[in-house]
């Protein structure tokens, strides 16, 4: 089994790298004044970002791995799971983490979600901006004793970074590579929106016909424009999804029946004659080797 460092708490993650304990409900973390740390895999039920120089090599985000280049923000979100486990070796990390409880500020922005995969890239000037807000925060969380009228400042100044992550966001998606096919990324939203609303409750799994009538094309000529940009049928693209997200639920320490359960299936059985369909191996093969 994977060690994971549960993270209910902000201060949970900054006490792991021996960072002091500033605020109940938010953590600051100068990874210049800590290192060296060791890495760990993290379930997350704050949320967080990672604002850093230089990111390790191998990190893990939901089921996917993922190579950050420098200068550059990683947001997660309760409930996900991310990072890499310790392997022994020290970190000398340049920047800082910034972990809150969804009870002080519960931010929507899309760069929040498991499925924008790409870290927001900052500009040289936004590091400096941002490291300097960050520094700012940490200083008056040190200095003022913890009330309603300062928990007001201490969110702004997190709407504040926010703000700039949300720039930052805004400016990749404008950058797009030409090649970047629409009609995926207006399938791949639907289904995000599809299990984030909690219609599998309702309809079970989504079909390619409701898919295909919400985004105002026929069944068939959905399924042809799939094809053309995956070389594979839209029914698969479905299943495919369904899946990285039930292995997202299962690394989180779910049953096979509360993942069946979460995702619309009416039986566990269906669901993992599914799993084993697309994966070609058990479900249960996966937990064991989590």
């Amino acid at each position: 089994m994977k060690t994971i460092l549960k993270i209910d708490n902000p201060n949970v993650y900054a006490q792991s790298v021996d960072a002091p304990v500033l605020h109940p409900q938010i953590a600051v973390v100068s990874y210049d004044e800590v290192s060296p740390i060791h890495s760990s895999l993290n379930n997350y039920g704050v949320y967080g970002l990672f604002i850093q120089q230089q990111f390790p090599k191998y990190l893990s985000y939901g089921t996917k791995s993922i190579v950050v280049g420098e200068r550059s923000i990683i947001a997660v979100a309760p409930g996900q799971v991310g990072g890499a486990e310790d392997n022994g070796t020290p970190l000398y990390i340049n920047g800082w983490a910034l972990l809150w409880s969804g009870e002080l500020l519960s931010p929507a922005y899309p760069f929040f979600s498991y499925f924008s995969t790409e870290a927001l890239r900052m500009e040289p000037q936004e590091w400096e901006r941002i490291s300097l807000l960050m520094s700012t925060l940490r200083a008056e969380l040190r200095e003022n004793a913890d009330s309603p009228a300062f928990r007001a400042v201490i969110t702004g100044y997190l709407q504040l970074i926010l703000g700039y992550c949300n720039r930052i966001y805004l400016r990749q998606i404008s950058e797009k590579e030409q090649g970047d096919s629409d009609i995926l990324k207006r399938f791949h939203r639907l289904l995000v929106d599809y299990f984030t609303k909690g219609l599998q409750h309702e309809k079970g799994l989504p079909t390619v016909g409701w898919c295909a009538s919400e985004l105002a094309y026929s069944a068939s000529y959905f399924g042809d424009l799939v094809h053309r940009e995956t070389g594979g049928t839209a029914i698969g693209y479905i299943h495919e999804f369904v899946i990285g997200e039930a292995k997202n639920l299962l690394m989180k320490g779910l049953t096979i029946g509360e993942v069946a359960d979460l995702l619309g299936f009416n039986y566990p059985h269906h669901f993992s004659r599914l799993f084993k369909k697309v994966t070609g191996s058990a479900a249960s093969d996966f937990l064991n080797k989590q």
